[in-house]
Formats: structure tokens, sequence, C-alpha cells
């Protein structure tokens, strides 16, 4: 377990769980009422001030009660040191806080697991498809979502492609 973990524990009493993906680097797996404390810890005293990724997960039934999950995907330039942190998001729609304010590349990449997944992110600047129709109706990446049911109709697109 890294250092970093381990001042997350000491830091946030039964915040957080630790594991390691098959690459050996570590995933913290964080309460998400504690997930806002220790984002703006990460972001602003241990490092981590990079977010490479952020994405959603649908685990069906599998997890119980959190269906979904936000995987954010960190790194800190200086210990040259990455650090996955997953959230489990619950509810129906699920609903996660925001961290553009503390990761502005955020911005998008919450737009797009909204779009896919429907995870609603509260306090989000702009919350809006990114990359369906306005006019669609689901989200595609859902596991529950049927596949095939409407043909989709490429708008911005020159006669002859």
């Amino acid at each position: 377990m890294s250092d970093v973990i381990e001042q997350i524990k000491a830091t946030f009493p039964g915040a957080a769980l630790s594991e390691s993906n098959a690459f050996g680097q570590d995933v913290l797996v964080v309460a998400p009422d504690k997930w806002q404390g220790v984002a703006r810890w990460l972001a602003t005293e241990s490092g981590f001030a990079f977010l490479s990724d952020l994405c959603g997960v649908d685990w069906l039934e599998v997890r119980g009660e959190a269906r979904f999950e936000v995987v954010y995907n960190l790194t800190n330039f200086e210990s040259k040191t990455r650090l996955t942190v997953k959230v489990p998001v619950a509810g129906d729609p699920p609903t996660a806080r925001t961290v553009t304010d503390l990761w502005p590349a955020a911005n998008w990449l919450e737009r797009e697991a909204f779009d896919m997944f429907g995870i609603v992110f509260e306090g989000h600047p702009n919350l809006e498809r990114i990359l369906m129709p306005d006019e669609w109706e689901g989200h595609p990446l859902r596991k529950d979502y049927a596949v095939g049911k409407v043909p989709i109709e490429f708008k911005h697109l020159s006669p002859g492609f």
C-alpha cells in the first residue's frame, strides 16, 4: 500500500478501502459521502493535480444498492505515480458531486458519463448531453439499454459519406 493511501486512511477514517489492480497500481474505493473531502485533499495536498480520466461503470445487479460507479484516474507528476479512485453511486437517477472545481478536465468527462450512463453530477456547470442527440431517450452504455431498437441518423455528414 502506498504512502498516499495510508495518509488518506489516517486523514479520513472510514472513508476508504484500498486494493490493487492487475498492474499493481493502487486503487482506492471511497465512500460517496466522503468523496468531496478526499478529492479536495488529493487535488490540493497530495500532488494529484491531474485528472487523466473519469468514467462510469454499470455493474447492473452485481453490486447491490450501488449499481453504478464513477472511476477517477489521477496522476501525480512530481512522484510519477497514478491512483485510481472508485466511488460507488446509488440513487435513481444515480447522483454524485462534480469535481470540476478541483479538476477542470472533469467537465466533459462528467458530461460523457451523464450522457452514456445517466449519472447526474450535482453542481456541474453545464450538465447536458455531449455525444448523443439532445432528443435521445435513455443512456446507451447502461447494461439494460435495449440495443438496436432505434436507427441513428447522423445529421452533420455531407452527401457522399
